[in-house]
């Protein structure tokens, strides 16, 4: 796993709610949706690296013991 970089940022706080609101609309938090915004500008500018690494997954981390055993395949009827 690659290492993620830690950035102090300051914003004006009403562009933090703005931001905060949005994140939460899309079921991020404000770091998530801050990267993935960089991220499209980067693309849109021609400015991505090409072996920048995929955004982690979203969502709640597995619990430990669901890392060892993949999912069960859902009952088919």
């Amino acid at each position: 796993m690659v290492e993620r970089k830690q950035v102090l940022l300051r914003l004006d706080p009403a562009v933090h709610d703005a931001l905060q609101r949005w994140a939460s609309d899309e079921l991020r938090s404000v770091n998530a949706q801050i990267e993935v915004l960089l991220r499209r500008e980067l693309q849109q500018a021609g400015r991505l690296p090409d072996q920048v690494a995929p955004l982690p997954r979203r969502g709640r981390p597995a619990k430990r013991s669901e890392w060892r055993q993949p999912p069960e395949p859902a009952p088919q009827h």
